[in-house]
């Protein structure tokens, strides 16, 4: 078939589509989703159909070992690849195609993509991590399992490789997607989201990577993951990140102020009683007695005005 010419270069483009949005031939930015689960789990992957006329079918690819999973074509048939055989549901929903892989192994750890099949050229219209992790062991240490910044401040996530090959940091729950893409060394790819918001160093296997003035909407889970060639992708266990938020921290700081407050309030109603109680304030307000002085000084006055004498009495 005319596809398969396709399948060398868009197998190089696709390797760049964790780090960078692509295109579809309509101009739409392919979407990118992470999963994460455990050994033995299910997961449910969803492509997006085409509905145009010379559209022939879709495929569910793994990008790295370029293998197809599943064939769907548009007379409602399918084609499995025997290595995932009786592990395979597939059902059409809506315009949608939804695939459930059950028990899940940790080689089933692969970047996915969903791509259209038309009569001239293909489509990439959406591409999925799936990151498996194992419960007997850890391929890759994390550290810390969980963290608990308040908005503003900073998180370090420290990952132990198993070599210097090709690096992620995904978030995988609340906002699935790439957070950091460091590629044998050489340069970087860092989320939107995290623009002027993350740095990273590297020493051999150890990488660490520090997130700044984290926001509300950064809780998540943040994974690291590594390609290892010929190996399926390593991932860590993940490390929780929960942010507070702010006013939690204002809303205390202003209890505590209020109870410092009443606290002052009382301390000085106490010293002011105690100041009152020692003053003898009783004589402040006691009514005053008369004044003796006014009294005898009137007394005086009528009493020489009955003994005066007056010079015509006297005959003078």
């Amino acid at each position: 078939m005319l596809w398969m010419l396709f399948l060398p270069s868009a197998s190089l483009f696709l390797l760049l589509l964790p780090c960078f949005p692509a295109q579809d031939g309509g101009g739409k930015e392919q979407s990118t989703d992470v999963i994460s689960a455990w050994e033995g789990d299910s997961i449910s992957i969803t492509c997006p159909m085409n509905r145009a006329e010379y559209q022939l079918g879709m495929y569910l690819r793994l990008i790295r070992q370029s293998v197809n999973v599943i064939y769907y074509s548009k007379e409602n048939s399918s084609r499995i690849n025997p290595d995932f055989a009786n592990r395979i549901e597939c059902s059409k929903e809506g315009e949608n195609f939804r695939i459930t892989l059950h028990r899940l192994q940790e080689s089933d750890s692969e970047i996915y993509v969903c791509t259209d099949i038309l009569q001239m050229k293909e489509i990439y219209r959406k591409t999925i991590i799936v990151l498996v992790k194992a419960k007997s062991r850890r391929p890759l240490e994390q550290s810390p399992l969980h963290a608990n910044p308040e908005q503003g401040q900073s998180v370090n996530i420290t990952c132990e490789l198993k070599s210097e090959e090709k690096f992620y940091l995904f978030r995988t729950h609340v906002q699935p997607g790439t957070v950091l893409s460091v590629p044998n060394l050489r340069g970087s790819g860092v989320s939107p989201a995290f623009e002027n918001r993350l740095e990273y160093s590297r020493e051999g296997n150890r990488i660490v990577v520090l997130l700044h003035k984290l926001q509300e909407n950064d809780s998540d889970n943040y994974i690291c993951a590594q390609e290892v060639k010929g190996s399926p992708l390593f991932s860590a266990r993940g490390t929780m990140v929960l942010v507070k938020e702010v006013e939690q921290a204002c809303e205390k700081s202003s209890w505590d102020l209020y109870a410092l407050l009443i606290v002052v309030a009382v301390l000085f109603c106490a010293l002011v009683c105690c100041a009152l109680y020692r003053v003898d304030v009783k004589k402040y307000f006691q009514r005053k007695k008369p004044n003796e002085v006014y009294e005898d000084m009137s007394y005086n006055s009528r009493r020489s005005t009955l003994v005066r004498t007056s010079t015509y009495s006297r005959g003078e």
